[in-house]
């Protein structure tokens, strides 16, 4: 019997490994395509007007997603609607404010910077999972302080003290509402499917930014539709939000908020290397040895385990 019982936990452990090792594996996935999401943000400042940008956005991923979604969420519509306070909740935060704040910020903040402050995110998530009742573990809690170190030298370049800009405010505007997005994801309601939830929440936030579409159109006028604007709006559409949003998703789903955030530490690195291959912003010693930081804090800090 106590082999039997051996077996059994041996098995039990396995499988949450595994588990932890998809949900690391999908975390890591989003946050590398979120990472060309800052590169376009910023490309498109000076031809695309920031509410403007994240409404095409959430159309096109509205129409990339709905071939797999529309089915499931019409089989669901009973329970979204009777979740419809959370589900709104979730488009507001994730859907309709987190991207503009970003598109706002790249009018006036270079990428690199922009994916530098997103790090503070996993700091907020973790703060949530705090307060919900659950312990930190000791490793994780050294990589997490580890990889801000990091993305504090990297913003204050070389100095503890960093010195923030308007943009860099909308940004920590953006990394406050990610992270109540992804500490909601853990509460979503049994039943409602990851697609249909996907689905719904861009549905919604695209109605919810088409007033504010609309007042942009009327001040500031539309956009020219050419390669140049047209394809960037594509990739957000497409990758940044239909495959990146549910592959953070369902890393929220396996790992939690607080953990999969560790792995969100990876974006400034992603953002940097982007930003001097396709913009040519400048990558230096001191960007090179914070991301050295930031890398190790987060090998660290995936490696740890809640208490």
């Amino acid at each position: 019997m106590a082999v039997l019982d051996r077996v059994r936990s041996s098995e039990a452990t396995g499988r949450a490994r595994g588990a932890a090792g998809i949900g690391l594996l999908f975390a890591a996935v989003a946050t590398v395509v979120w990472s060309g999401s800052f590169v376009t943000s910023r490309a498109l400042h000076d031809s695309v007007p920031p509410v403007q940008a994240a409404f095409w956005r959430w159309i096109i991923a509205i129409a990339a997603v709905a071939p797999f979604a529309l089915r499931e969420t019409w089989r669901q519509r009973a329970l979204i609607r009777r979740h419809l306070g959370y589900v709104v909740l979730a488009a507001l935060l994730g859907v309709a404010v987190y991207n503009t704040l970003v598109n706002q910020a790249g009018l006036t903040t270079p990428a690199g910077h922009m994916g530098m402050i997103m790090a503070a995110s996993p700091v907020l998530m973790a703060v949530y999972e705090r307060l919900g009742g659950k312990r930190l573990g000791a490793r994780r809690l050294v990589g997490m302080a580890v990889a801000c170190a990091g993305v504090l030298l990297l913003v204050g370049n070389g100095s503890p003290a960093p010195a923030f800009a308007a943009g860099d405010l909308w940004m920590f505007g953006a990394a406050l509402s990610f992270a109540s997005y992804s500490a909601l994801l853990r509460r979503r309601p049994a039943g409602i499917g990851p697609l249909s939830f996907l689905f719904t929440t861009f549905v919604l936030g695209a109605l919810m930014l088409a007033p504010v579409y609309g007042v942009s159109l009327a001040v500031q006028g539309g956009f020219e539709p050419t390669a140049e604007t047209v394809e960037p709006l594509v990739y957000v559409g497409v990758f940044s939000s239909a495959i990146a949003f549910f592959a953070w998703n369902k890393a929220i789903a396996a790992i939690g908020a607080a953990r999969a955030g560790v792995v969100y530490y990876l974006q400034p690195v992603c953002v940097a290397v982007l930003s001097f291959a396709l913009l040519g912003e400048a990558t230096g010693p001191l960007q090179i040895l914070c991301m050295a930081l930031i890398l190790g804090g987060v090998m660290l800090g995936a490696a740890g385990r809640a208490n």
